[in-house]
This record gives structure tokens, sequence and C-alpha cells, in this order.
């Protein structure tokens, strides 16, 4: 917890850019993704990213290493879709410990392997856990609006397994993002708290937010102000955004966070809105005289990319960050330990 707390003291730290915007470039096959061990696997297979840190592990190897060269200070692990309810698509409900924990491992291999050639600049591994494909606070059904597709302690009980096997494959922070139903996060951060008081251990936690449109509000309705006021009771390293919008639009949001928590705040934005085919147009170059504003404004302490984000990306932001000094935030949050 110490180090990580001191390297946000120091600097600026960089997020990596999108696992699933480098995995596309494989062009891996349902061949692929199945690999030998799944070849007679009973349902279509292709598209489950996560499946290839046990499939293709050499991909997602090269991938985080290709971040950290980059400059990356924190790589997120290959878990969005980790727990029991997103792998219900695939019915691999069973293979979820070992999904999370063989990511974890992988991305924590190269993280120490960077740290022992560049030791003034430890590098972390978050583990990722996505939103799942469900809701707890609306109904799928507008035909019934009391529905619900998914109970808060189903949730609970998902969101620990993989907080478990991510902290057995050797996590140094658990990131809990692109929260679209704040009640999923809440069920998210009440299973990593059940887990620290089982296991006394102090994981530090983040959480990042994404609103889904102009309107400024969470899928589930509320403004950047009222997500933060409404998870701000759990000790976190950080809250922030990240997905649905450019690096231009996300703005105004930080700032409506960035005065009013005494947590650092984390921003990885998309490169740009998505064209009409779905793909990312906008350049490092671009992205990075946005985010160089944030910086301005001192707005943030952590930076990374979301949806549509490279290594070329994360090189641009990273030399940009390291002209600017983190955002000064309250002293307990970084006091170490």
């Amino acid at each position: 917890m110490s180090e990580i707390k001191q390297a946000l003291k120091d600097r600026i730290l960089v997020l990596d850019g999108a696992m699933g915007t480098m995995l596309q470039a494989y062009k891996f096959t349902e061949e692929d993704f199945r690999g030998e061990r799944f070849k007679d696997y009973s349902v279509p297979l292709q598209g489950n990213n996560d499946l290839l840190s046990i499939t293709q592990p050499k991909a997602i190897k090269t991938i985080h290493a290709k971040y950290f060269e980059a400059g990356a200070d924190i790589v997120e692990t290959n878990t969005f879709s980790g727990t029991t309810i997103a792998m219900a698509d695939y019915e691999m409900e069973d293979l979820v410990y070992e999904l999370n924990y063989e990511s974890a491992k992988i991305a924590k291999e190269v993280a120490i392997e960077f740290t022992q050639k560049e030791p003034s600049k430890p590098r972390f591994v978050a583990g990722a856990m996505g939103p799942t494909n469900r809701t707890a606070s609306m109904s799928p059904d507008v035909n019934d609006p009391g529905y619900r597709a998914v109970t808060f302690d189903e949730l609970r009980i998902a969101y620990k397994q993989q907080a478990e096997a991510l902290i057995d494959g050797g996590v140094d922070i658990l990131l809990v993002e692109t929260v679209f139903d704040t009640l999923n996060a809440k069920a998210a951060l009440f299973a990593i708290e059940e887990v620290k008081d089982e296991r006394s251990i102090d994981i530090p936690i983040m959480l990042s937010g994404t609103i889904t449109d102009a309107s400024g509000r969470t899928l589930s309705g509320q403004t950047a102000e009222a997500f933060l006021i409404s998870v701000s009771h759990i000790p976190l390293l950080s809250v922030g955004f990240n997905c649905a919008l450019g690096a231009n639009l996300l703005q105004p949001h930080l700032e409506a966070i960035a005065g009013k928590t005494d947590f650092a705040v984390s921003a990885h934005p998309n490169a740009g809105l998505p064209n009409a085919f779905g793909e990312y147009d906008e350049t490092p170059e671009e992205m990075g005289a946005q985010i160089e504003e944030y910086l301005k404004k001192n707005l943030i302490n952590i930076i990374g990319g979301c949806c549509g984000t490279s290594p070329d990306h994360i090189r641009i932001i990273a030399d940009i960050a390291a002209k600017y000094k983190p955002r000064i935030h309250a002293e307990h949050v970084l006091a170490t330990q």
C-alpha cells in the first residue's frame, strides 16, 4: 500500500490503454480462442477476451510489456468480464477463479521484470473488475419496471470470488471500473471490504465510473458529484471516470469531482467517440493535447486510456504527464504506512 501512495505523491501515474484494441490486431480466430484445451467446447468462445489469458498467454504478456515500455506505471489485468455473471454467456462460470488468477500472475510477472530494470520507477498491477452485463438498480424489461436481472447479493458473491483470485494472483490494486450502475459498484466494494477483513489486508482500491452520454449522468442516473458522494464512505485510493467519452467531453465531469474529494482522481478516456464503424480515430497527438488541459487545471493524479488507445497514445500521455505535478489532495490519503 505505501509504495503506490508514495508513487502518487511523487508523480502523476500513468495507466495503460485498451487491452481490447490491442487484441483486435491479433485477429484471433475461434480456434485461437479455444486452444487445445477447449477445442471441443460446446459453445462459441470467440470474443471471450478474458479466456486468452489461458489460451494465448504470450499475447497478453506482450501487450502488458508494450504498455510498460510506453511509460505506463500501472497495467490492468485481462479480467474485465471475469465474474461468474459475465462468464455465464460462455458457460464458463467454473473457470472464473483460474481466469483471474492467471491474468493477475501474467501481469505481475511483467511488472516485476520492468521494476527490476528500473527500480526508481516501480510498476504496479491493477486487478480489473468490470461492471458485469447486468444492472442491480434498473429493470431490463420496460413492461416490468420492478424486475431485476441480478440481486445485490449475487453481485457481491461474484465480485468476492473475482477479488480473491486477483489478490491470490498478485495484484497490487483492485480497480472497479466502467461503473454505469453505482449499486453494482457498491456490491463490488462491499465484497472487497469483506475480503480485506477476512484476510487482514489493506489492498488499495481504485473506482472508475462512466458517464454514458451528453446528459452528464451514469446509466443509473447519477451526476458525477452524486456518484462521488455515494461511494465516499469507502476508503478509496482513487475515484474517477473512464470509457464512453473522449478526453475533451470527460473534462467537465473531472472538474465536478476534483475539488470535492480527498481521494486521488483518475481518468482513462476513450480515443474520442466511435465512428460509424465503431472504431476510434483520435490520434495520440490529439488525445494528448486534450489531456494536457486536465494537467494544466490540476485535475488528476492517475491518467490513462480506454477504448481505442494504444501504446502510442500512452507514450504521448506519459511524456506530457511527466511535465506536470500531481493534483494535491488531503495528506491523509497519501500518508505512507
